[in-house]
């Protein structure tokens, strides 16, 4: 690589940082149909140096996705670690099955782990565990234990999994991690789907209206109903009448989503830019949580359709 122009010094910082996006960009997203190895064979631990460096600036991609963003703009749940937190599993490689123990710590910028976090839509901390086919959306709350370890129970199945964890230490900025974990066993990934705007679980119909502009606030709004009649009487969860949850195809940016009035499900989302997007609903009603999943594009995308 010849870079002219430049002093001796600054020619070898601009070869190496050439070198690092050129690696960056040529970095898998996940494995494809086939056993997952018993054990990971290196690829967390390389994809979380690499956005960790990040985190201090030292590259523009934007993720596995090849989203060309710099450090400053980039969404959440891309780097592992950020502002002097980073996020450790426990295990990097678990068994599948229902209920796996899943055991993590937050560490501060002193190195230790964080034990002190603010409330923040009633929880400390959001975890939100996907595989990277986007099968298996879970959106759990652990318990935090004396020695700032966090532990819950998550429901697995063979693969590449990514795993956010949401939260605001006290006196720190709201932050959202990602860490890969791995899940062996034979790995069968999900069939891909076009744009999906209606969404059937448990008897229940959920439709989405709007459309995502990339770089511009965008409005959806959703709408409940059962056996053909709307549901009016949806309970509060997380103090809104529910919770959106927006991951970007390719690298899983991890985008947060607000909600514009607590007791409608109407939603202000920002993408950061164009492409395809899985969105996941989490609504309560007769006490029961349940999560309704769609898949959206950007305006001018051109895709199938595949209402499920």
């Amino acid at each position: 690589m010849k870079i002219d122009g430049l002093s001796g010094p600054t020619r070898f910082a601009a070869f190496v940082g050439g070198l690092a996006v050129v690696f960056a960009a040529a970095l898998g997203v996940g494995n494809a149909v086939g056993p997952v190895a018993d054990e990971p064979a290196g690829h967390d631990e390389m994809t979380d140096d690499m956005t960790g460096d990040m985190a201090d600036g030292h590259s523009d991609e934007g993720g596995h996705g090849g989203h060309a963003e710099s450090a400053a703009q980039l969404p959440g749940g891309l780097m592992v670690s950020q502002d002097g937190y980073t996020l450790e599993l426990a295990e990097d490689a678990l068994r599948p099955g229902r209920g796996v123990p899943l055991s993590f710590t937050v560490t501060g910028p002193d190195g230790h782990p964080v034990t002190e976090y603010d409330v923040e839509h009633e929880k400390r901390l959001h975890l939100i565990a996907v595989r990277r086919d986007f099968s298996g959306f879970q959106h759990v709350h652990p318990e935090l234990g004396p020695d700032g370890a966090w532990t819950t129970d998550l429901d697995l199945t063979p693969g590449e999994w990514r795993v956010f964890a949401d939260f605001k230490p006290t006196d720190g900025e709201a932050l959202t991690l990602g860490t890969d974990l791995t899940v062996a066993g034979d790995y069968r990934p999900a069939a891909p789907v076009g744009e999906v705007r209606t969404a059937h679980v448990d008897g229940y119909t959920v439709t989405l209206e709007g459309t995502l502009t990339p770089g511009a606030d965008s409005t959806l709004t959703l709408s409940v109903s059962r056996d053909g009649r709307p549901v009016t009487d949806l309970e509060p969860y997380l103090g809104a009448a529910g919770h959106l949850v927006a991951l970007r195809e390719g690298d899983l940016a991890y985008l947060h989503v607000h909600p514009e009035e607590e007791d409608q499900l109407v939603f202000a989302a920002a993408v950061p830019s164009p492409g395809g997007y899985r969105l996941f609903l989490d609504f309560k009603h007769d006490g029961v949580v349940r999560t309704a999943a769609f898949a959206l594009v950007t305006d001018g995308t051109e895709v199938g359709h595949d209402d499920h």
